[in-house]
């Protein structure tokens, strides 16, 4: 019974992330945890600038900033769960299924590069600049029409996974619990995973875990968006998603950044990434895809499509293996 439950609040939760995304005004356990990370940050490592510098003290510090968030968010979402069933079942379900929405964000992404989208349709460069500054660390100021359209796309394929489909895994598997935790961890490589002079050390232990739990899941979004482009029409290249998938999955520091940019790109017949400017500083970095074509405005729009279809084959697969799983247990 308890997995009807789960499954049904799974359900919800995608739904009203579908429907609702993530409006300002309303709080959100992301901000909260980004705020114990930044007090614990400013508690264990403290002032860096000219000070003498313990590497090892630096990375147990680290350590014990991993396990003090994860330990008490996972407590923090286990009581809010237990208590909400405890109450009465129609509570649990309407707990975790709020729990599951606040951990998903398919119509973020979509709401935030729609933005861009909309300026660059309506010519409006500063504007779709400062849009897309919104949801990206590189510099934007001198950005063309093409380059700002590179940049929403990219964001849109590299947080497919880490945004919607790693999360609706660990939320499948584990419940909120799991997807909390999982959210956790990846706002601790967000806020302190930098390979700079105040990072390079302490948060190296976020880094490594963030790159572990995302291992798995990068790969089946990277799969799940390459066999969307079965059912989304003849603007997406499936064969030609597969090749880029496989030869580019890697051009990135991070083992799994590249893997769902490199499916995107593939599918699009485009070409992503290369150098940016961070900070003032030209940052080298490889391409990704073949320029079968000039990236334009309208790649957006697709990219969002390829999201959308990714994140519904992930939903179903979910469903599919709970029925499996349920039929042969019972």
């Amino acid at each position: 019974m308890l997995s009807e439950y789960h499954m049904a609040a799974f359900t919800i939760g995608f739904v009203m992330d579908l429907l609702f995304g993530d409006p300002y005004w309303l709080p959100h356990p992301i901000r909260w945890i980004g705020r114990l990370i930044g007090w614990l940050d400013r508690k264990l490592l403290g002032e860096t600038d000219g000070a003498v510098r313990d590497e090892a003290a630096e990375r147990k510090k680290g350590r014990w900033l991993v396990a003090f968030v994860l330990l008490l968010v996972f407590f923090f979402a286990a009581a809010v769960l237990f208590a909400a069933y405890q109450i009465h079942p129609a509570a649990g379900i309407i707990a975790e299924s709020i729990m599951t929405y606040q951990m998903l964000a398919t119509k973020c992404l979509k709401t935030e590069s729609m933005k861009v989208y909309r300026r660059l349709s309506e010519h409006d460069l500063r504007g779709a600049r400062k849009a897309v500054s919104m949801i990206v660390g590189r510099d934007t100021e001198r950005l063309d029409e093409e380059g700002v359209a590179k940049a929403a796309i990219e964001t849109v394929a590299e947080n497919a996974s880490d945004g919607v489909i790693a999360p609706m895994l660990y939320l499948a598997l584990f419940g909120p619990v799991g997807g909390f935790s999982y959210k956790a961890v990846n706002t601790m490589d967000s806020m302190v995973g930098y390979k700079n002079d105040r990072y390079h050390a302490f948060g190296t232990a976020a880094a490594k875990l963030d790159d572990a739990v995302n291992f798995i899941p990068a790969r089946i979004s990277a799969m799940l968006m390459i066999l969307s482009c079965c059912f989304l029409g003849k603007e997406f290249d499936q064969k030609n998603a597969l090749k880029i998938f496989k030869r580019d999955r890697y051009q990135h520091a991070s083992p799994n950044s590249a893997q769902t940019e490199a499916a995107c790109a593939g599918a699009l017949g485009i070409r992503l990434a290369g150098d940016a400017s961070y900070f003032g500083k030209i940052v080298k970095k490889p391409y990704i895809g073949d320029p079968l074509r000039a990236v334009e405005t309208e790649d957006i729009r697709r990219a969002n499509r390829l999201l959308y279809g990714m994140a519904f084959f992930g939903w179903g697969i979910c469903m599919a293996v709970w029925l499996c799983v349920t039929a042969i247990v019972w």
